[in-house]
Parts: structure tokens; sequence; C-alpha cells
């Protein structure tokens, strides 16, 4: 029988270092405990017999590679997280963006689709939702699934609705789902404007122009050089004015692009400047 842990905590360093030097992905400053739980799981899931057959595998095989940064990166996400992000987004940039015809919004990472049914959310209290789209996409097909069955862990309410209130939600968030048992299913009308489809960020390349992007939390795993290249795809997807969120870790500061965009208050919010 395969130990539950096979993989050693000096190996965990050292397979952070091969996919950094290999790939770019830099997961330097990730949680050991919880990376080094995931590459069990994987080597459980996949059956690795040895962490060598696994470091090997990962080396050798870049669509490998990309299975197991899927398995390690699934986001932990949450309806209106951080809401004071989402306050800004209702108070400061959906009037603004209330302005044009028809509103584009790339939700970028959106794992399991809480920030895009989030957004969908602030969209209509704005009543502009009947001129948006959302585009969620992840690398990862398995989560944009859950995201387009729209069915979440009746447990998870109280806090999305804590979320939602000091976001500054106008109704009662128990309005945008139906409950059925441990869990429920949101509103039909919340995908209607919604897109989701597979994208990698960090191959593939711009397929539309935006007002809004968001992309919180996933940068953080990308090393300066990647980073740099998913700003320019932004960069690119982006129309003059739009604007740019990221994670509370994330920053456009110290990037090659700084200087074409300007921070938004506190928050991690850019906009982009018309420097032509």
């Amino acid at each position: 029988m395969l130990e539950p842990s096979i993989v050693k905590d000096e190996e965990v360093e050292y397979l952070i270092k091969d996919v950094y030097d290999m790939y770019g992905y830099d997961f330097s400053e990730y949680s050991r405990a919880s990376f080094k739980r995931r590459v069990n799981r994987i080597c459980l899931i996949d059956r690795f017999t040895s962490f060598a057959e696994l470091r090997y595998t990962i080396l050798n095989d870049p669509e490998y590679l990309k299975r197991f940064i899927e398995e390690i990166t699934v986001n932990v996400t949450e309806m209106f997280r951080d809401p004071q992000f989402f306050k800004t987004l209702r108070e400061k940039i959906l009037p603004q963006l209330g302005t044009y015809p028809l509103i584009r919004i790339w939700v970028a990472g959106c794992s399991t689709g809480e920030e895009a049914y989030s957004m969908a959310i602030l969209l209509k209290e704005a009543n502009l939702y009947h001129k948006s789209l959302i585009y969620g996409t992840d690398l990862n097909p398995s989560v944009l699934e859950t995201a387009r069955a729209g069915v979440f862990p009746l447990q998870q309410m109280k806090l999305y609705s804590e979320n939602y209130i000091l976001s500054g939600g106008k109704k009662d968030f128990s309005d945008y789902y139906t409950a059925n048992y441990d869990s429920v299913k949101f509103d039909k009308s919340l995908q209607e404007k919604l897109i989701l489809s597979t994208h990698n960020l960090v191959s593939d390349s711009s397929f539309n122009s935006f007002q809004l992007i968001i992309c919180r939390n996933v940068l953080i795993y990308f090393d300066r050089g990647l980073q740099e290249r998913v700003f320019r795809l932004f960069d690119n997807s982006l129309e003059n004015l739009g604007f740019l969120a990221l994670g509370a870790k994330e920053t456009l500061r110290f990037s090659k692009l700084d200087k074409n965009y300007s921070q938004i208050e506190d928050q991690k919010i850019w906009k982009k400047v018309d420097h032509q």
C-alpha cells in the first residue's frame, strides 16, 4: 500500500526549484504545508510510486506540467471576496463603465466562477447587466464545469452574504439563489451574459477588447518574466481608459507598463491612461 505522504520536505524544495528553473512558475512564496499536501494528493491520484517518478515526469513532459500546475493552483475563491474591492467597483468603476454602449469584462483565472457571479450581481444592481458581457476563463477545464453548473455549497452562503452586504449589496443575497438540501443553485439569469472558456494566460493570446479585466491572486505564482508577459497580454486586451484589477499581493508598480497606468485610490485597480 502506498504511503499517504511520499514527498519529504527537502524534496518539496527541489520540486519548487525545478518548476521555477524550467518553466518560470514561482511557488517559493506558497505555503509549504499546502504545497506539500497538494503534491502528495497528485502522487496518489496519478499513481506515482516515488518522488523521483513524479519529478522525472514533470521535467520531461510539458503536458503533464500543465496538469500539475492546475492541481497546485486550484484557487480558493469566494463570492465578493475582499468586499472593499467590490465596493470600489460598485461605487467608482461601474459608473464610468456605464457610459459605454457595451461593457466587456474579463475575469481571468476565474476558477469555479464565484467572482464572475459576483460581477453579474454588481452589474444587475447597477442596471448595466443588459448591456454587459462577462468572459470567465481558467486554465483548468474542471473548475469551469463547476462554474457552468452554478451550484455551490449551502454552508458558504453565510460568508458570501456577509461579503455581499459589506460590498454595498442592496438586496437580500438569498434572492439570487435557490437552496436545495446542502447546496444552492444560482439564478439562471446570472449566466445569461457569462461566457466561460479555457485560456492559458502564459501561452494564449488576446481574444477580445475589454473595459475591465479582473485577475486576482493568479500572478502570485508567476516569476517576473511570466508576470510581464501576462501584463502585456492584459495591456493588449484592454481598451484605453479601461481598468485592470489585481489581487492584494499583486502590483503593476514594478512592471514596464506601470507608466501607462494610474492607480485608483488604495485599491489594486489601475486605469489605463492615454499616452498616444
